[in-house]
């Protein structure tokens, strides 16, 4: 009897193409940030050394994430690797999140947590949103109806920030977490298998 794939080679290659993405879009989202801040702060370390240099590359980058991103989302569908995300219920993500604050919360590979499946989900939400508001701030006067949707041009200026500081907190979170539990990285690259 065969024992079955964690990470199944569709779920490792989204996975692997959205890091190069995220990377390439959160580093010249920075530069691009930097040249018509928000808030009182610019950063750092940026992908692009001027404004027309970022946007070629969050433009190529953005391209990559959403059509890795289809494609994930349509095997999943026809896979039914989404059911490992639904549903999210409260009672277990309100149970689960009590048992990690209190470092008990455990780990069995190859199935979500509770607390998993709401940041999963959470992050692809955002995800959804930060290219809805990316799109109408590239373009406000062809997606007029996607700025209005925002609350026009400067509102979702925001929104995308806000959208994607949500997704680098999420990144952040699951970089720490895979150093904590190291063992999960391995079935990210090679598929592993289950007992």
């Amino acid at each position: 009897m065969s024992r079955r794939v964690i990470h199944p080679w569709p779920v490792r290659l989204t996975h692997w193409l959205n890091v190069i993405a995220m990377v390439v879009m959160i580093g010249s989202g920075w530069q691009i940030y930097n040249a018509s801040p928000l808030f009182n702060f610019r950063f750092p370390f940026t992908i692009g050394q001027w404004l027309g240099a970022a946007i070629a590359w969050h433009l190529a980058a953005m391209w990559l994430l959403v059509c890795n991103g289809l494609i994930y989302l349509i095997w999943s569908l026809v896979s039914g690797h989404y059911r490992k995300l639904l549903p999210v219920r409260p009672r277990e993500v309100w149970v689960d999140l009590r048992a990690a604050l209190r470092f008990d919360l455990k780990h069995e590979t190859g199935l979500y947590n509770a607390v998993q499946k709401l940041l999963y989900v959470g992050v692809l939400l955002a995800g959804i949103v930060a290219v809805l508001s990316g799109l109408s701030i590239w373009k406000p006067v062809q997606l007029w109806f996607l700025c209005d949707l925002f609350g026009g041009y400067v509102a979702a200026r925001y929104v995308h920030f806000f959208a994607m500081t949500g997704i680098c907190v999420f990144v952040l979170v699951h970089v720490l977490l895979v150093a904590l539990v190291p063992k999960v990285l391995p079935p990210m690259i090679t598929g592993g298998r289950l007992p």
